[in-house]
């Protein structure tokens, strides 16, 4: 892998990258002076990113600020329509998602962070309800959980020498050595149970997407209201379908 040190990596290009992500940070417009702040680099240099962005029409200006453009979606798309899974995966959550009368979601590992790939709303909204594209801490959600045991043991070693593990509720679990145990405990069963450690109103059953050689690619959960279920009736009720869901993905694998 290409690190800022070998040859083969090309500064220019990750530094554009970085321009593009700091756009998409937050909402509204950025001032080049904005940008330049979130990326840590010269302003002289941002503005010539921006400007090659403008003429690849990624972004637009009206000479003080700076946003992005719909053409930037071909980028997360690629990614999606690249997923071996990604065209049973619609219709599999939304069987699901009516199955269970649950909110439902698959989602990947990237960092120390889940990634939301799709999403399915019940019609009971839950407080935190996050869209294609969200974001949240690995070790506070149970599809965090599920894919972080999907990784070796020196891979959830790395991890947990190097994640930042920020409280999000009394119940979040921040202690590396007991983390570890809930990642190994995943492993074993086979799922995840996490009950408010992200929000305190939300908890989550999760089990993990695998391809046909046996490997975690990713997660998939059912959305609970807390005080509702524990961890065996929620397993109870719906790991069947999860489990469904799960096999109808692998199917399609190639």
């Amino acid at each position: 892998m290409a690190t800022p040190e070998s040859e083969s990596f090309v500064r220019a290009f990750a530094r554009g990258l970085q321009v593009i992500e700091a756009l998409g940070e937050g909402s509204g417009r950025k001032t080049l002076a904005e940008v330049a702040e979130a990326v840590d680099l010269p302003r002289t240099a941002v503005r010539r990113f921006l400007m090659t962005l403008v003429d690849l029409t990624f972004v637009r200006t009206d000479e003080k600020q700076y946003w992005l453009t719909p053409r930037v979606l071909r980028l997360g798309l690629s990614y999606l329509s690249s997923l071996p899974y990604w065209r049973e995966a619609q219709p599999a959550l939304e069987e699901l998602s009516t199955r269970a009368r649950q909110s439902c979601a698959l989602s990947v590992l990237d960092g120390e962070d889940i990634v939301y790939v799709l999403r399915q709303h019940a019609k009971r909204i839950l407080p935190m309800s996050p869209s294609l594209g969200s974001r949240l801490p690995a070790h506070a959600v149970s599809m965090g959980r599920v894919l972080l045991s999907g990784l070796s043991d020196e891979e959830i070693d790395a991890y947990l020498q190097s994640a930042t593990l920020k409280p999000r509720t009394s119940a979040t679990i921040v202690d590396r050595k007991r983390l570890k145990q809930e990642i190994l405990k995943a492993r074993i069963q086979g799922y995840a149970w996490v009950d408010g450690e992200l929000d305190e109103s939300i908890c989550g059953l999760a089990i993990p997407v695998r391809n046909k050689e046996g490997e975690t690619i990713a997660a998939i959960n059912v959305s609970l209201p807390t005080g509702q279920f524990t961890s065996e009736t929620a397993a109870e009720q719906f790991l069947p379908e999860l489990r469904l869901a799960a096999s109808r993905l692998r199917a399609v694998m190639p």
